[in-house]
């Protein structure tokens, strides 16, 4: 690989990697960055395709999780939000010595619906490919409101998701695609049996993406995680509520 992956390291602690969403970029963690940094060496990465790691690729969730992999601390807690979420639990199937904790954000094994499973109507996410021909950063833009929606500071969510995408080069309009490709396509449910590190699932009761009533239907599906809802957040609980949302981390990496 003649490119490496974007990598941006700050603070002292444990290792924590975050890695964000689909059309986002590292940036999109750096209001929490303050109240995480005196407790954590937080690891924040740009996915292949997106921000400084634009002219990377990955085909599947198998590769973007070996690009990960391949750079990030020998042992780490990695917390990942939405299709991050996804790349974090394959992560940890593929290399569990390399994965401490799992924090999940938003996220779920499979994000489209299908049959009784809630999710993302495969129907939106088809919208979504035709859409990103015609006018990539309008298609970005829109996503972005669905991320929001429901919050109650959904204006300024926005604002923030909107200025952490701006601050770096723009997603390859082609992992764009594989992206969605990976929410319409990947589903990890079977193998959730199989994660043995400590997991903690966060979600926002107002999630128009990830409906919050997959919640029990996980706690079925992976018994050895735990979970927590946020009440007043959407999709992007560690925007809307930055300060609750570490103190459950620290919570849970205290008990991990």
């Amino acid at each position: 690989m003649t490119a490496k992956l974007h990598w941006q390291t700050e603070g002292q602690g444990s290792d924590l990697v975050l890695i964000h969403g689909w059309g986002m970029n590292g940036a999109v963690w750096q209001q929490l960055l303050p109240l995480l940094t005196p407790y954590f060496r937080v690891h924040l990465v740009d996915l292949p395709g997106y921000g400084h790691s634009h002219e990377l690729l990955a085909a599947n969730i198998e590769e973007m999780a070996y690009q990960l992999l391949e750079y990030s601390p020998e042992s780490a807690i990695w917390l990942g939000w939405s299709l991050g979420g996804l790349v974090a639990t394959q992560a940890a199937l593929q290399a569990p010595e390399r994965v401490t904790s799992l924090v999940t954000v938003a996220s779920s094994p499979r994000f489209a619906a299908e049959n009784t499973w809630r999710g993302i109507q495969p129907q939106v996410l088809e919208d979504f490919q035709h859409q990103l021909s015609d006018n990539f950063q309008l298609t970005i833009e829109r996503f972005m409101a669905l991320q929001a929606m429901g919050s109650p500071t959904a204006r300024q969510d926005i604002k923030l998701l909107k200025q952490a995408v701006l601050s770096r080069p723009q997603p390859n309009p082609e992992a764009l695609a594989t992206g969605l490709k990976l929410l319409a396509d990947v589903d990890l449910r079977d193998q959730l049996g199989q994660i043995s590190q400590p997991w903690l699932r966060l979600y926002g009761r107002l999630d128009g993406l990830v409906p919050v009533k997959i919640a029990a239907v996980l706690d079925e599906l992976a018994p050895q995680s735990q979970r927590q809802v946020f009440a007043a957040a959407s999709h992007a609980p560690f925007i809307s509520h930055p300060e609750e949302f570490v103190k459950a981390l620290r919570a849970f990496i205290g008990q991990a």
